[in-house]
């Protein structure tokens, strides 16, 4: 059954992959960005004539999601799905990170995202149903180095879907998590370096090693094709279109080695929760109702 989807982050990466994707497959979609006159225009007309309807939504200004939600329900007649998506990354020592820094990151990562629930919860608490889905990282469930304010992020992001998980379950609304791992996007091209490098002395040479890392994976990824994006595209294609209840909570999507190891670490963690909520008498809280 085609549903009607808003999606956040939609001018590139496995934002826009996913609305032509979603499109491709019937669905309605939202497609929703920044400055969509400006330097998002090019972009927004693709995606415009692909089908897709464009909405203006800076995930760090309520005002701006407020009204870019409104403006979805009422262009698609209704809304099904949230699609959680605007992200930022980072690549630098965590030290030469400032507080402004991690502000910044979490604005969008975070705070972007409950400002996004926040502006869709009560519709979709209302008509009892709805799927919110978030885009995570399998940096959301480890720690590699260099990438300490997003990986901060997404483990935040990760504890945040979990509370409106149970807490959402009972009003038939479900949440679940996409895990990707590294792909060649231009997410990439856009990572936040730190303010403050006036530390790197204190380093030597290590402060030199983020940068030189970055190069070694994109040309990991350069070598392994089958990491392809529109993987991860698909895998949200095919999270939503699982009937209601048998949706995955976490789905991690990786194709050189990673993504195994996490799904372990997932199942583990679903029997910890499961086990957990059995003891208090509210493992109902675990499972959407319909």
């Amino acid at each position: 059954m085609a549903k009607k989807i808003l999606i956040t982050g939609a001018s590139g990466g496995f934002g826009k992959l996913t609305v032509l994707t979603l499109l491709q497959k019937g669905h309605q979609v939202a497609a929703s960005m920044r400055d969509i006159h400006g330097k998002n225009k090019n972009v927004a007309d693709e995606l415009r004539k692909a089908g897709a309807k464009i909405i203006e939504i800076d995930v760090t200004d309520d005002t701006s999601v407020n009204n870019g939600v409104q403006k979805a329900i009422t262009d698609l007649d209704g809304l099904d799905v949230l699609i959680n998506n605007a992200g930022l990354g980072v690549l630098g020592m965590q030290e030469f990170f400032t507080p402004a820094d991690f502000q910044k990151v979490f604005d969008i990562n975070v705070f972007g995202v409950q400002r996004m629930n926040r502006a869709v919860v009560p519709y979709f608490r209302e008509k009892k149903n709805g799927l919110i889905v978030y885009t995570s990282s399998l940096l959301g469930r480890i720690a590699l180095p260099f990438y300490g304010a997003y990986q901060s992020s997404k483990w935040a992001l990760e504890a945040l879907a979990e509370n409106y998980r149970v807490e959402l379950s009972g009003f038939g609304i479900e949440n679940c998590i996409v895990e990707p791992g590294g792909y060649p996007t231009a997410f990439s091209d856009n990572l936040l370096r730190p303010s403050d490098n006036s530390r790197e002395v204190g380093y030597g040479d290590f402060a030199k090693v983020p940068e030189a890392a970055l190069h070694n994976f994109e040309n990991v990824l350069k070598n392994n094709p089958q990491q392809n994006p529109q993987k991860v595209a698909d895998a949200f294609a095919e999270l939503i279109e699982k009937p209601k209840g048998d949706k995955p909570f976490r789905t991690a999507v990786d194709f050189i080695g990673m993504a195994d190891h996490i799904q372990k670490y997932n199942e583990h963690l679903e029997q910890i929760m499961t086990g957990l909520y059995t003891n208090f008498g509210t493992q109902g809280m675990l499972s959407v109702r319909n």
